[in-house]
Order: structure tokens, then C-alpha cells, then sequence
């Protein structure tokens, strides 16, 4: 994948329309965003407005996802364009999502579910926890090419919904590291989006979010990516509660696992 890394600064506003400059160290161009409105202009005619427009829907998406509160004048953070990516594939559910660590590489892309691997391990997650108890539970579920199922669960603690979610998934690739081609099914986008997408920019960008904070789980999206290794892995996203045989058993142990968490760990 092609990363190219600006950086952004709001430099004026009136009546709530933003003019922002974006540069690459050598080029400057000049939009203006209004966030409440949601309208981009683009003011300049130069290569990088050229280039901006080109990938006008990432932009945009960066824009709308940025906090209100994070617009204001001297506001500057790292921005980081993909050059050759699908926005709109990555953002439909039904698409898998790949990434190919294999041979030294780091790429991500997605694909129809027909196009997918028809002979991999499989690992279904799912994760429970009572954010007020500050513990929860996980399981996972490894399908191997031969169609047999085996099932693991644990218990975490002070860690977060999200971060045991991660958590599941970790574990499992752990038991898998001799294995080549897997496929993740979660019914978290946090899990499906964080190496695809999210975790490349972060690497360029001083680990700051589009609204200039800190990412947050750095060191476990780092040991997510870590145990990746050298892998082909599909990522498939599944609806939480829809029926789904693997998940909703994954669910309902996570949910039991959680419930039994007695003590300290």
C-alpha cells in the first residue's frame, strides 16, 4: 500500500467555514470545511489540490469524523493519505477485509466473500464485559481445514470492552503461529478495522487520531500486529445477535465466562 503523510492546520474561520492548509513539505494547498455543513472547497489549483481531489472521498471522511470541538484556528495534526484505496469498499460490511504480511509486506485490501479463501483456519471471537465490575470474559473458536472445532475461554480484567475483544483475537492467532492463511469472524469493527486501516496510519502519524489525540491501545494493537507475523489474514465481520451459530456460541460463553469471574486473577 501507498502512504503518503501531510500535515493539516486550520489557519482561519468565519461563520464557521475553516480554511486549512495542507502541505507536504514542499507543496502547500488551501481548502476550506465547513463541519457543520459538512461543505469542502477546495480554493487552489495546484498537483497536491489535484491530488486532494482525487481522494476527495478519504478526505472528506477524515473531515466528517473529526470532533467539532477540534476545529479552531492553530489546530495541526498529521494527516496520512492511502493513494490506492476503496473508502466505500472498506466501509461495506459484507466485504472481507484482507492483509497480506507475506514475504516482508504489509498490504490491505477488500474482497467479495466469493473471492475469499475456500480451504483456511478459522477463528470466531466474541468477548463480554461489565465495564462497571471492570472484568469480563472471552471465547474463541478455531475451525481447522478439516471442520473440527475447539473451543477456549478466559477471563480479563481491567483491561476494557474493546481491548478484550482484541484480546480473544490475539490468543487465538497465538495457538495458530505455524499457521499460514486464517480467517477472523467478529462481530467487532474495532477488531476487523484496526490493522486494515487504522494501525498503518497510526505507524506515520505519531500515533495521533484525526482530532490530534492519542490512539488508544497502541501496545496491544502492536502485539495484535506482532502476532500476525507473516500471515494472510481475512477479516469477516458477522452481525452481534443475528443468529450466527459460531458467534452467538462464542457469545454465550464469553457471557458465561464473565459472569464466573470470582477474586483476583
Amino acid at each position: 500500500m501507498k502512504m503518503m503523510l501531510f500535515s493539516m492546520e486550520i489557519i482561519d474561520e468565519e461563520n464557521n467555514n475553516y480554511k486549512i492548509k495542507i502541505s507536504n513539505g514542499i507543496d502547500n494547498s488551501f481548502v476550506e470545511f465547513n463541519p457543520l455543513k459538512k461543505e469542502l472547497h477546495f480554493i487552489d489549483n495546484n498537483n497536491l489540490s489535484d491530488f486532494f481531489k482525487g481522494q476527495e472521498y478519504q478526505f472528506r471522511k477524515m473531515l466528517h469524523n473529526k470532533r467539532i470541538d477540534t476545529y479552531y484556528v492553530g489546530f495541526k495534526v498529521k494527516v496520512v493519505i492511502r493513494e490506492d484505496k476503496d473508502v466505500a469498499a472498506f466501509n461495506d460490511r459484507s466485504k472481507i477485509l484482507v492483509l497480506d504480511k507475506r514475504n516482508n509486506n504489509y498490504d490491505s485490501y477488500a474482497i467479495d466473500e466469493n473471492k475469499a479463501e475456500a480451504r483456511i483456519h478459522k477463528i470466531y471471537t466474541d468477548a463480554s464485559y461489565f465495564e462497571k465490575k471492570n472484568h469480563g470474559g472471552f471465547a474463541f473458536i478455531i475451525e481447522d481445514l478439516t471442520g473440527n472445532y475447539n473451543l477456549y475461554t478466559d477471563k480479563v480484567k481491567d483491561i476494557g470492552s474493546s481491548q478484550a475483544e482484541l484480546e480473544a483475537a490475539i490468543k487465538a492467532l497465538e495457538l495458530l503461529k505455524d499457521i499460514k492463511k486464517i480467517r477472523i469472524i467478529t462481530d467487532s469493527q474495532y477488531v476487523r478495522k484496526g490493522l486494515t486501516e487504522w494501525l498503518p496510519i497510526w505507524k506515520l502519524n505519531d500515533f495521533k487520531t484525526i482530532n490530534g489525540e492519542s490512539a488508544k491501545n497502541i501496545d496491544k494493537w502492536l502485539n495484535f500486529d506482532k502476532v500476525c507475523g507473516e500471515k494472510y489474514i481475512e477479516f469477516q465481520w458477522v452481525k452481534a445477535h443475528s443468529n450466527h451459530f459460531e458467534n452467538s456460541l462464542c457469545d454465550m460463553y464469553a457471557r458465561d465466562t464473565a459472569k464466573s469471574f470470582k477474586g483476583k486473577m
